[in-house]
C-alpha cells in the first residue's frame, strides 16, 4: 500500500502540471483516488483545486513576465492566444472561469498576464473555476 501522504502529493503535482503548459491529466488521478475510498471527498478536492489553481497562476506568471520583458516571446500568430486574448479583453477577468477548459485553458491564463488582468482577480476566477470542476466530477462520477 502506498504511503496516504506521497499519494496526496502525487495528486497536488497532478492538478499543479496539468493546470501548467506541461503535459498532465489530473483527473484520472482524482477519480481514480475517489474511487479508492480512502480519502474524503472534500480533501482530494482542496488538494487537486489548490494544485491547479497554483498551476493557473503559473501560467499567468508567465504572461506576466513576458510583458515585463524577462522572457522574450517567440513572435507567432497562435490562433488560441488571440483568441483567448479577445475574450479578455470583451469579457474581463471573469473569463478566467474557465480556466479549466482543456486547449484554452492554459493559453488563457497566460494572456491574462499579458493583458494585465491584476493578480488577485485572476487568482479568484482561475480558483473558482478549477474548484467547480472537480467538485462537479465528484458528483457525477460517483
Amino acid at each position: 500500500m502506498i504511503d496516504s501522504s506521497i499519494s496526496l502529493w502525487g495528486l497536488f503535482i497532478s492538478g499543479f502540471t496539468s493546470a501548467t503548459l506541461l503535459p498532465g491529466g489530473s483527473e484520472g488521478l482524482f477519480l481514480w483516488m475517489l474511487s479508492q475510498q480512502a480519502w474524503d471527498t472534500g480533501l482530494l478536492i482542496l488538494i487537486v483545486g489548490t494544485g491547479n489553481s497554483l498551476g493557473g497562476m503559473t501560467n499567468w506568471l508567465i504572461g506576466f513576465f513576458i510583458r515585463k520583458g524577462f522572457y522574450k516571446e517567440k513572435q507567432t500568430t497562435n490562433k488560441t492566444r488571440l483568441k483567448a486574448e479577445t475574450w479578455l479583453k470583451k469579457h474581463g477577468s471573469p473569463i478566467l472561469f474557465f480556466s479549466f477548459l482543456p486547449i484554452i485553458g492554459d493559453p488563457l491564463c497566460v494572456v491574462a498576464g499579458l493583458v494585465k488582468i491584476p493578480w488577485f482577480k485572476a487568482l479568484l476566477f482561475i480558483t473558482l473555476g478549477k474548484f467547480i470542476r472537480y467538485l462537479a466530477l465528484s458528483y457525477v462520477i460517483f
